[in-house]
């Protein structure tokens, strides 16, 4: 990417900072090498922002929620971008990628950008490149970052552990649905947000906000914050600034408390260990010794010849 192109990020040109998402996002090794040439020159233009990561259970109403709460931020003057991690296939390997016809309102606003990116086999299918996407919208000048994750298997520590604040939305009527929900994922919630809260189901979602209440009373969370339950209706909308005003009383008491700066370094370290991993295992792979070695290793281990630790050590020996 050229000097012009990387000012044109700097200034906010959506073009511009979707041809270096796609760079990130890309395996060719070359892209990789202009990728990470990139995100060293906005590092220092980066981290302004706040991010806040949504899941739910299927049918909960993310998207509608998502937009709903994008269109009231840019009506209380900010710049909003959406990393939505679609699903991708496990047989072709394709992506549904239809947030943006989902959010339709919302991506017709100029201070909207939405970027629907497929799993591609990550971890919980939250995107491995979703961080340094994050980076470069922060750069790009978008104040507040919603990452939605696909709501299933380990998406949610995932994107717990690189946002600022995370929140569960729910359906009204959760009794059954409270006995589902992951005991982990419930000490990750900064927030439980009973969508939904409209029309016949506003009573009911009342008292579900009652019922999480309680429930989340009994946990115990590794943090200065109290978790909160909320209702809204995304579809009216109703509620969404009360969703607003308590992140923002998070972000300055946390700000207050230092642990908001704390969490992020914490972040940070994490995820260059998580990149240490992730290389390691790709140079093990594309090791030629390695590589020769395998397949008659792996037909021992079926054989029931060797174990399959004496088998991975015989590779890391190799390696």
């Amino acid at each position: 990417m050229t000097t012009f192109n990387l000012q044109r990020l700097l200034k906010g040109n959506r073009r511009a900072l979707a041809k270096a998402i796609t760079l990130v996002e890309s395996t060719l090794d070359s892209h990789r090498e202009q990728a990470q040439a990139i995100l060293e020159h906005v590092l220092p233009h980066s981290g302004k922002s706040i991010r806040i990561g949504i899941t739910g259970v299927p049918g909960v109403g993310k998207s509608t929620f998502i937009e709903a709460f994008g269109l009231y931020l840019i009506g209380q003057g900010k710049r909003v971008a959406v990393l939505a991690v679609d699903p991708s296939s496990p047989i072709a390997g394709g992506s549904i990628l239809g947030d943006k016809t989902r959010m339709e309102d919302l991506s017709r606003m100029e201070e909207a950008f939405i970027r629907p990116t497929p799993a591609s086999g990550a971890l919980g299918g939250v995107a491995q490149k979703t961080r340094e996407t994050m980076l470069l919208c922060e750069a790009a000048g978008y104040d507040v970052i919603l990452v939605e994750t696909v709501g299933v298997g380990q998406s949610e520590y995932q994107v717990s552990a690189m946002v600022d604040f995370f929140m569960v939305l729910m359906l009204p009527g959760g009794g059954d649905e409270l006995q589902g929900i992951k005991k982990g994922i419930m000490e990750l919630a900064d927030a439980l947000v009973i969508n939904k809260a409209d029309g016949p189901s506003e009573t009911l979602a009342t008292m579900t906000q009652r019922q999480y209440a309680s429930a989340m009373s009994l946990l115990r969370h590794n943090s200065f914050w109290t978790p909160r339950v909320l209702t809204c209706s995304a579809l009216t909308p109703t509620n969404i600034d009360t969703v607003w005003d308590m992140i923002v009383d998070y972000y300055f008491e946390s700000l207050e408390l230092e642990a908001f700066s704390s969490k992020r370094i914490q972040q940070n370290l994490d995820w260059m260990h998580q990149l240490l991993n992730e290389m390691l295992l790709m140079k093990l792979s594309r090791n030629v010794k390695v590589k020769a070695l395998l397949p008659a290793l792996e037909q021992a281990v079926q054989r029931q010849e060797i174990t399959a630790f004496a088998a991975v050590r015989q590779l890391m020996e190799q390696f």
